[in-house]
């Protein structure tokens, strides 16, 4: 006779929930990349960075720090809203370039 340590099994609820946070991993992981990339093709070295010129006394700077605060919290706002559509059934699982390409672009200080 042999015994089932049940401690070990792994329900469907669980697999499901793993493979929620595994996607929404892999998400964040391209989303964070995409506001990167943006960063740097504006000589900053992340999003991180440009937004720490916030307040800078160079108004250029400050400008571009400003909107990148608000194009970072844009992005994220968007794609927190859109993945709850999909983890709840109310939306299609888009692929990740797809859903990278309906974020909102940033908007350049004038």
């Amino acid at each position: 006779m042999w015994k089932v340590d049940v401690s070990k099994i792994v329900t469907a609820e669980q697999k499901a929930e793993e493979a929620r946070a595994a996607l929404q991993a892999q998400f964040s992981a391209a989303i964070q990349a995409h506001l990167d990339t943006e960063a740097r093709a504006r000589r900053y070295d992340g999003i991180q960075a440009a937004i720490t010129y916030r307040g800078d006394p160079n108004p250029q700077f400050a400008a571009e720090a400003e909107a990148f605060f608000a194009w970072r919290s844009a992005v994220w706002s968007h794609a927190a809203a859109e993945l709850a559509k999909v983890n709840a059934g109310k939306r299609p699982q888009p692929s990740i370039e797809e859903f990278i390409a309906e974020l909102p672009p940033i908007i350049p200080p004038s």
